[in-house]
């Protein structure tokens, strides 16, 4: 299917083998996609810099053995097994509690017109996919964030000024901490079309009909239509996140927007 300036400005992608539109069904899961992965996402970058940061400024000590450690071994852990333990774990705290505190299943089931329970309702069915998704996130940015600020530390200005009896943890967040980011937010940027097609798995344990699970279903049945609304989609993210990317790394250090 050719794309043309129509496929973008009236959101007309075709129908797919069913005869359905492929426009409406994309935005619905996007839609999903944006609740599911929003907060995990902001979750993960938050949390694992600031682990990074922690283990880095106390390498070697026990803290930085027992969080890396720990980071190692969820790191390897299959999104499947996590997702079930997960599921396994909220099912007895509901059973201990005799209420339903945590849904395993959706995003909504509230059918009512008060925000305030609809708030609740959406929380109780966000919060186990959330943990599912940020944290491999925050043990992937804890590990890379503690890389770049090791690196970061050593350098000569770091250096430099702790000689001039700058504390260390003053140095490192004046000098360290910015440059050793660069990195970590060009690999945010970089990371945002993947973000929202590259939660099948918890998608599917937990029933969401997000974007990740309704790209694997236009391949499976060879939904040429969605399969290139999807790749366009992936497409326009990447861009926002080049152009994320270069913003974030101006911020971050003075000397590229001089350059």
């Amino acid at each position: 299917m050719p794309l043309d300036l129509q496929h973008f400005t009236k959101w007309d992608w075709g129908l797919s083998p069913d005869q359905a539109p492929v426009g409406p069904a994309i935005m619905s899961r996007i839609g999903a996609s944006v609740q599911l992965v929003t907060g995990a996402t902001i979750l993960g970058i938050v949390l694992g810099v600031s682990v990074g940061v922690y283990t880095a400024i106390r390498q070697y000590k026990w803290q930085d053995r027992v969080l890396n450690s720990t980071a190692t071994f969820l790191l390897v852990v299959p999104a499947a097994v996590l997702g079930l333990m997960v599921v396994l774990a909220a099912i007895s705290i509901n059973h201990a509690a005799g209420v339903r505190l945590f849904y395993v299943t959706g995003l909504h089931s509230y059918q009512g017109s008060d925000p305030f329970m609809f708030l609740l309702d959406f929380l109780q069915h966000l919060i186990l996919p959330t943990i599912v998704m940020t944290v491999p996130g925050m043990v992937g940015y804890h590990l890379t964030q503690r890389t770049y600020l090791l690196d970061t530390m050593n350098a000569d200005y770091v250096r430099t000024a702790r000689a001039k009896g700058l504390p260390l943890n003053m140095a490192i967040r004046r000098h360290a901490l910015r440059t050793s980011l660069i990195p970590t937010a060009v690999d945010v940027a970089f990371s945002i079309a993947g973000v929202f097609t590259g939660a099948v798995i918890t998608e599917t344990v937990f029933a969401i009909n997000g974007l990740g699970s309704y790209f694997v279903q236009t391949i499976m049945q060879n939904d040429i239509n969605g399969s290139v609304a999807i790749a366009a989609f992936g497409a326009v993210c990447t861009l926002v996140g080049a152009l994320l990317a270069d913003i974030f790394s101006a911020w971050l250090d003075p000397r590229i927007r001089l350059n």
